[in-house]
């Protein structure tokens, strides 16, 4: 059974607006219902950004088949020259943010086969108590402390602690990892850049510079990192990583310093964002959070999974036509740009049965929230898979009534499904 839903006419839709992703959420999932319903992909105007080249356009994938096959061709679908904005970066933020998201192969798989060689069984396994001991530690505070903002207090420790410790980095700059990669990804967001509305259409260079500046103060520190640990190992990551010779292949200071800000970036936002969806989820249909709990062990991995495909934490990746190529009937040309709505296609009525309800007992469920299948899928899936798993374990452990109080603080975005804050409320054991 399918929920029937109506939406907006398809002309009041305008994805290139922030106005749009200020929306309600049940307005947005209303107004990309309609989206699926029509007879192909959707093409809208690149929105206006000072000091970079306005584009063509690009058209919205939307359907669960057009996101899949995309993200399976990368020959076709490249990632380069961008793929984490509609717009193409300017070089003076490419140098920042130039990371393997935005490589196809060679220059992808090289990386990945480096990065790959340095996840070893051992650190993986240090990884995983690391993940045990710290989310224990955090329920500890949030007892102390009582009720308030379930973000600041549980959802943005965890995985900050744990990527910072895998790097090796000080927890004293934890706080600092935390407000610069808030600017990286919440760069439309007023809160964290300053830049408001009023300041008229500078403001997303602006913002982009502002990116820019964090993005830099990330890359200080991971060379500064990178050069204590060539000169005196210390078997974390960031040891690897700078020390790794894979058949003669290193990582450049540069590739290092992108792709260290690539996993403090998605190893810190995304997996915050999905256990702070996570708790609103389980409040709001106590039906399925009573179901976990009758067989936690047993149903875990399922609700992981279930709230990554309904709150998405990526909203979309950007794909770069490289030839002329029909997409399910629908004809695209050399250098068309396409954006992948990963939410849209996690919530496709041709995929998933009754695909606005949360049900954690869902199968299956191919959802596309780590990434469509292909060679971009999410590095990091399994570790935020286990993040998940061990926090709400911990949380149902020890305090079974714990719950969203109000409604979330929602981060003004097209790319990031954030949660800002999140009053939460418990009673202590």
């Amino acid at each position: 059974m399918t929920t029937e839903r109506t939406g907006p006419a398809i002309d009041a839709i305008n994805l290139s607006d922030m106005g749009f992703w200020a929306r309600p959420p049940r307005e947005r999932a209303a107004a990309f219902a309609v989206l699926r319903a029509q007879p192909g992909p959707v093409r809208y105007p690149d929105p206006p950004v000072p000091f970079t080249r306005r584009g063509d356009g690009f058209w919205a994938l939307v359907r669960h088949a057009d996101v899949t096959e995309a993200s399976r061709n990368p020959q076709i679908f490249s990632s380069e020259p961008n793929a984490t904005s509609v717009i193409d970066s300017p070089s003076w933020l490419n140098r920042y943010v130039d990371s393997m998201i935005n490589m196809d192969d060679p220059r992808h798989a090289k990386i990945r086969r480096i990065v790959s060689r340095a996840f070893t069984p051992r650190m993986l396994a240090k990884t995983d108590d690391d993940v045990r001991r710290r989310a224990a530690r955090i329920v500890d505070d949030l007892i102390a402390s009582g009720p308030g903002d379930f973000v600041a207090k549980v959802a943005v420790r965890l995985p900050v602690e744990v990527i910072c410790d895998m790097l090796g980095i000080p927890d004293h700059y934890q706080p600092r990892v935390v407000r610069l990669t808030n600017i990286v990804l919440g760069n439309t967001d007023p809160e964290y850049t300053g830049i408001t509305p009023e300041m008229g259409r500078l403001r997303t260079g602006l913002g982009l510079a502002k990116v820019a500046w964090a993005a830099r103060e990330l890359h200080r520190l991971a060379a500064r990192l990178g050069r204590e640990r060539v000169a005196a190992p210390t078997g974390d990551l960031t040891s690897a990583l700078v020390n790794a010779n894979v058949d003669g292949e290193r990582l450049s200071a540069r590739e290092f310093g992108t792709f260290f800000l690539l996993l403090v970036v998605a190893g810190n936002e995304t997996t915050r964002n999905a256990i702070a969806h996570g708790l609103k989820l389980f409040t709001d249909h106590p039906d399925q959070r009573d179901l976990l709990l009758d067989d936690f062990d047993a149903r875990i991995a399922g609700a992981v999974d279930e709230i990554v495909r309904y709150s998405t934490p990526v909203i979309c990746f950007r794909r770069n036509l490289t030839r002329d190529h029909e997409l399910n009937g629908h004809a695209l040309a050399k250098g068309d740009k396409v954006m992948l709505f990963y939410n849209s296609a996690n919530r496709d009525e041709a995929v998933f049965t009754d695909p606005d309800r949360f049900d954690i007992t869902r199968s299956p469920n191919p959802h596309v929230g780590f990434g469509g299948p292909g060679p971009h899928y999410c590095l990091g899936a399994n570790l935020a898979r286990r993040e998940i798993t061990v926090m709400f374990q911990e949380l149902f452990t020890r305090l079974p009534d714990i719950r969203a109080d109000g409604e979330p603080d929602l981060l003004l975005s097209s790319f990031i499904n954030g949660i800002k804050r999140l009053p939460c409320t418990f009673t202590a054991p």
